[in-house]
């Protein structure tokens, strides 16, 4: 019964397969600027709404104390960060942490494109 408890669960999906197909395609070593290249246009070619290098700023008292800048935010419901990295590391997972508290989303993927394959991981904002 846990599964039904999934935030997004079809739309994750889709985004996770996207990210094997761009990963099966393009294969390891490239730049993460071409990784984002390629899957914005894999999202367009699956008819998914989204928005790119997506800017929120951050306030403290109705002032702007600095800005962020969204890989990609999916459906106005998802935050995508991308990487490239061997592994998840702490600072990476606090950056989408970061964001989706910024935005007050509920969900993110970070995906790493690694040696190994795509990895991905779900990070949720529990208040």
């Amino acid at each position: 019964m846990e599964e039904d408890k999934v935030i997004y669960k079809e739309l994750s999906y889709e985004l996770v397969g996207i990210l094997y197909d761009v990963y099966n395609e393009l294969g390891y070593g490239h730049p993460e600027r071409y990784y984002q290249k390629a899957i914005a246009v894999a999202l367009q070619r699956n008819n998914l709404l989204f928005k790119e290098q997506v800017p929120y700023v951050l306030k403290y008292k109705n002032k702007v104390i600095g800005r962020y800048f969204l890989d990609f935010l999916i459906d106005d419901k998802i935050v995508l960060e991308l990487k490239k990295d061997g592994r998840f590391a702490k600072k990476n997972i606090e950056q989408v942490k970061s964001y989706l508290q910024a935005t007050n989303m509920k969900l993110a993927i970070l995906a790493n494109f690694t040696p190994e394959g795509v990895k991905f991981l779900r990070v949720l904002n529990i208040k």
